[in-house]
């Protein structure tokens, strides 16, 4: 099959800038176009050229303004079978209207049918224009069918994954080494080392962590937090709530690190770094990729139940779940439980990394993907048996 893939308008492809949806298609590329021809759609960077190929996949680059129209514009120029668009049900019926003899896939990585960034007659255009939807967990499945009924039986939920092989755990030599490095680098050997990674905002909870580490500190007065991560994808820019986590951390700036921005291709290595990863986010996320991260580098993980955050992970077995998500003394005491009994961190961490060996692999995630793709392309609309058209006169 000859496959596009329509990126939003935030971020280009591949993921320079990172990116959960650029991340992704990074992932499934390799596999995808084994069998198919590959073209991704994507905003303009300084980094990369406006056109290229590479890897067997073709990219075209818009500039952001007007990037909807410059790539409906595009596809007129195609004969694509199936075109993937990415977290915008909004510019669907654009697009066919580009290229109405293509099947069309939507995904979702986020709610965006809710009833403010989608109305009724927006919402019931794009489940009917398209042929497949993928949604990243059930939580987001549920958002669109809670509210269009219509779009069940074309709903699948497609979790992401990672690939294994960018991923040492820390109980192999090359996860040790990285470990060492990056903590000397940060100068925090030694210590028991508690972690978070994501965009520096609110929602995303790191001032949660800062005021648990009050507490953490009376029974590890050896802990130290680290928090990687800018306020926004490659930007290391102060705005209100940034200064608010320095000032929050300053009575203990001893047993806080803030890295900053780090590039994607480091992500899998900086996970090294913990002892426990801490998903603290604080509204309903779509499911973090940060989950699939953390256990592929064999890190014990806690995360709030919170959106589809907990889809993927059994509690006590491949990691631990707090119900009370916006209260810093939970978080406290389960960390200080889990980090004081080093064995059964250790069999969390154990469990997750073979539950993403065998499930969340890009390779898995681009064969549920190819199925949807096949799916959508096979189903046709049969045409009505001799003799038996509506009469409507």
């Amino acid at each position: 099959m000859k496959i596009a893939y329509i990126c939003t308008e935030k971020l280009p492809s591949p993921a320079v800038k990172g990116g959960a949806i650029q991340m992704m298609i990074d992932g499934v590329a390799s596999y995808l176009t084994d069998n198919h021809e590959l073209t991704v759609f994507s905003i303009t960077d300084p980094l990369l050229p406006d056109r290229e190929s590479k890897d067997n996949v073709t990219f075209m680059r818009f500039p952001r303004e007007g990037y909807r129209m410059h790539v409906a514009e595009e596809l007129k120029n195609h004969a694509f079978d199936l075109i993937h668009v990415f977290n915008r049900p909004k510019n669907v019926p654009l697009y066919k209207s580009s290229a109405p003899h293509s099947k069309f896939v939507l995904s979702l990585h986020n709610e965006m049918f809710t009833p403010r960034k989608l109305t009724d007659e927006e919402g019931k255009a794009a489940v009917e224009a398209v042929d497949a939807i993928t949604t990243v967990s059930q939580f987001i499945k549920d958002t669109i069918t809670e509210r269009f009924p219509e779009a069940e039986e074309k709903t699948t939920v497609v979790y992401s994954g990672v690939n294994l092989e960018d991923y040492a755990p820390v109980w192999t030599v090359k996860g040790r080494m990285m470990r060492k490095y990056y903590r000397q680098k940060y100068g925090i050997q030694g210590r028991k080392v508690i972690l978070f990674v994501g965009r520096l905002s609110n929602t995303k909870g790191p001032h949660i962590l800062i005021q648990a580490m009050y507490s953490i500190l009376n029974q590890h007065p050896d802990a130290v937090l680290v928090i990687v991560g800018g306020k926004w994808f490659s930007d290391n820019g102060v705005n209100s709530y940034v200064k608010y986590l320095h000032r929050l951390a300053r009575p203990i700036k001893d047993h806080v690190v803030f890295t900053k921005y780090i590039p994607a291709e480091e992500i899998p290595t900086i996970f090294l770094v913990g002892d426990l990863f801490v998903c603290s986010s604080q509204w309903n996320e779509p499911l973090a990729r940060v989950h699939y991260e953390a256990m592929a580098a064999g890190v014990p993980l806690i995360t709030t139940n919170r959106g589809g955050n907990a889809e993927i992970i059994e509690d006590e077995w491949n990691g631990l779940i707090i119900d009370d998500y916006d209260n810093p003394h939970a978080f406290a005491q389960l960390i200080n439980d889990t980090l004081s009994v080093p064995g059964f961190a250790e069999e969390l961490a154990r469990n997750g990394r073979d539950y993403v060996e065998s499930n969340f692999d890009f390779k898995h995630v681009a064969k549920r993907l190819e199925d949807v793709y096949l799916q959508a392309v096979l189903t046709e609309e049969l045409p009505l048996p001799e003799g038996s058209e509506v009469n409507e006169s």
